[in-house]
């Protein structure tokens, strides 16, 4: 089994906690893995962690090696790579091409993406740049996707979050959501709730507005939109309630009275999400033709290079796609 791995933007921390939850899963099995990255900078991160990773460079690979680096910049800026710059951002969309499409032609049974900086992809030309998730889902021609992120407490709870609307500003969300964006997160939720072998596929559904809408003093889409969707998806058979107010359902979530949640808008959903897992959550993308996979946090170009970033978010990234890849 062969896994995918960008490195994301090479002057963040993606090349170092790629590196060290390598280091932590290698022996664990036989898995080939492909990075996407710059090879000069991995070789020099492999000594400077004491990774002791048998990296070698595409063009020097055989079919023995099991950790090989295919770079992703031409010509490759001078060293050292400088955050918010265009060779940084071209070299981390560079990767997350490459890497998508040898999944798409399966040459790798699942992705694992590093973090990127999407203002400097944006001002680096790639103007409808909105995540790596739509990014993605446009390569593949599936636009039917959504976002899941899945994390636990110390005490092994989890939370599996998936978003209704993504990368949008808040004061768009309104507008944005939509009953068939609603009826698809429940029904991806209700699936990945059966891809991961779940004895059942509950899901609960938040309100937009505080208190659900308050019967509609505090807002209507609950009483326009959202529940006529929950209540046609239980007609289909799904094991679905809501709209419940957001403020308690997480709570009632992390109890484990549901096994999985559809938030309306990203902060609804990732802010608890994080709170009990910010560094072992995962994000999920459901709906790809491919297992797809990364750590929950973003570049931390504040303390990149300084080896002290935990890699415990892209090593729980890394596993998941693998038992995606084993069960797909």
């Amino acid at each position: 089994m062969t896994i995918a791995i960008t490195v994301g933007d090479p002057s963040g921390v993606g090349p170092e906690v790629t590196l060290k939850a390598l280091t932590e899963e290698f022996s664990a099995d036989t898995t080939t893995y492909h990075l996407f990255g710059d090879p000069e900078q991995l070789h020099r991160l492999n000594q400077s962690l004491g990774a002791r990773l048998p990296l070698v460079s595409q063009d020097e690979s055989r079919l023995s090696d099991r950790v090989v680096v295919f770079a992703t910049a031409h010509p490759k800026p001078q060293a050292p790579w400088i955050p918010f710059s265009s060779a940084a951002a071209q070299a981390s969309m560079a990767g997350l091409r490459a890497a998508a499409l040898s999944c798409l032609e399966g040459r790798c049974r699942a992705l694992v993406t590093g973090p990127v900086c999407k203002e400097a992809i944006v001002d680096a030309g790639f103007s409808s740049f909105v995540g790596q998730t739509e990014f993605l889902s446009e390569l593949a021609g599936t636009p039917d996707t959504v976002m899941m992120l899945l994390g636990c407490d110390d005490r092994e709870r989890w939370l599996r979050v998936a978003l209704a609307t993504v990368h949008i500003p808040l004061r768009l969300v309104p507008e944005r959501l939509t009953a068939a964006r609603i009826d698809l997160a429940i029904t991806r939720a209700a699936e990945a709730c059966v891809a991961l072998g779940l004895p059942r596929s509950r899901v609960a559904v938040c309100g937009l507005n505080p208190h659900a809408g308050e019967g509609g003093k505090l807002g209507d889409e609950e009483i326009r939109m959202i529940r006529p969707v929950v209540d046609a998806a239980r007609r289909r058979g799904l094991d679905v309630t809501g709209p419940i107010p957001a403020d308690t359902l997480f709570h009632f979530a992390l109890r484990g009275d549901c096994d999985a949640v559809v938030a309306m808008y990203h902060d609804q959903g990732l802010a608890p999400l994080k709170m009990i897992g910010f560094e072992t959550g995962v994000n999920w993308t459901l709906g790809l033709p491919f297992p797809r996979t990364s750590p929950d946090h973003g570049t931390a170009f504040e303390i990149a290079g300084r080896g002290i970033a935990s890699a415990g978010s892209m090593l729980s990234a890394l596993r998941f796609a693998k038992r995606l890849a084993q069960r797909a």
